[in-house]
């Protein structure tokens, strides 16, 4: 059985009419058209779906059934109407973005305004805080997240890109308290750590081939601001664990020395988190695509070569000094 499913389509378009005739006025078909593809439907299907009067219209049990079939081809179509006005028309009203206030200053703050200037239509509404906002009940967006997800069928989620860490300290610091050889000669210095969602400190773990290290070691401050540890670090308090995109300006400027260079921390993954909507607005998708090339265009590359040639050039300089 070969059933059209513009037939099924106009099935539901005549039930939700109520008559042929403001069926056949909406599709702009004549209503012999409606009338005769209905009646090859019901021929097709073998049973009637629809007992006519000269008064009304009457959906047989079989034909309620087949209803919801019906309706669910008409969702579909006009989701697909939905989404073309939605790309078409120029992306306008309220954007709530959640991120956390360290990316938002370290690294989007260009990109945002560049996003305003490109859509005058939007106004940006961006909440700083570092707690993980609820985005179907506090009516977000979008939310920039870093690190594993939670698994929710409400939500959807694009990664953006991969974060490298490492430890850090300032050479006024180091020269006061020398430069640890291993790992556990963490244990004896003052370290920077950063709040975990939990309330604790976060483990710091650290591997070098087959081997690994993992311990909370002792801290002189315990932030939930990663750029905080950055000011921190540069100020000569302490050791510090952070991305690198963060301390390379501070390492080519000499404030910050990297640590333990040949062991390497756990990579953090960032994720632009979103309403899972089958139609999303075009205000989010112009963000997200704004996000996505801000960190996978060329500005973005041309950065992550320049953090794998200062390691290349940090690890030759220590292998010529040993």
């Amino acid at each position: 059985m070969n059933i059209e499913p513009n037939d099924l389509l106009l099935f539901a378009q005549v039930v939700a009419a109520g008559s042929f005739s403001r069926a056949a006025e909406r599709a702009g078909l004549p209503k012999s058209t409606v009338s005769r593809r209905i009646a090859l439907l019901e021929a097709q299907l073998g049973e009637r779906l629809l007992l006519r009067t000269t008064r009304k219209l009457t959906v047989t049990d079989f034909g309620a059934d087949m209803l919801e079939h019906a309706r669910s081809v008409l969702a579909e179509v006009e989701a697909v109407s939905a989404l073309a006005q939605h790309r078409q028309a120029e992306p306008g009203g309220r954007l709530r973005v959640s991120m956390p206030n360290d990316i938002a200053n370290v690294m989007l703050g260009p990109m945002l305004a560049r996003f305003m200037a490109s859509y005058p239509a939007i106004t940006l509404e961006v909440d700083l805080t570092p707690r993980r906002v609820d985005l179907v009940g506090e009516n977000f967006d979008v939310a920039i997240r870093m690190g594993s997800l939670p698994d929710d069928a409400t939500l959807a989620a694009r990664q953006l890109a991969v974060f490298s860490n490492g430890l850090y300290a300032s050479p006024a610091y180091l020269r006061q308290r020398g430069a640890p050889e291993h790992p556990d000669d963490l244990m004896q210095h003052d370290t920077l750590r950063l709040l975990s969602r939990s309330g604790d400190p976060a483990p710091w773990r650290l591997t070098r081939g087959e081997a690994t290290w993992e311990a909370v070691p002792p801290g002189r401050a315990t932030i939930n601001s990663p750029e905080v540890l950055l000011r921190l670090a540069c100020a000569d308090a302490g050791i510090a664990m952070l991305v690198e995109h963060f301390a390379e300006p501070y390492l080519a400027g000499g404030q910050l020395v990297q640590v333990l260079p040949e062991w390497t921390a756990p990579s953090h993954t960032a994720w632009a988190v979103f309403p899972g909507r089958r139609l999303m607005p075009s205000r989010t998708r112009a963000f997200l695509d704004a996000m996505a090339e801000e960190f996978a265009g060329p500005k973005c590359h041309a950065a992550q070569e320049k953090l794998a040639r200062g390691r290349r050039e940090r690890a030759a300089l220590q292998q010529a000094a040993g």
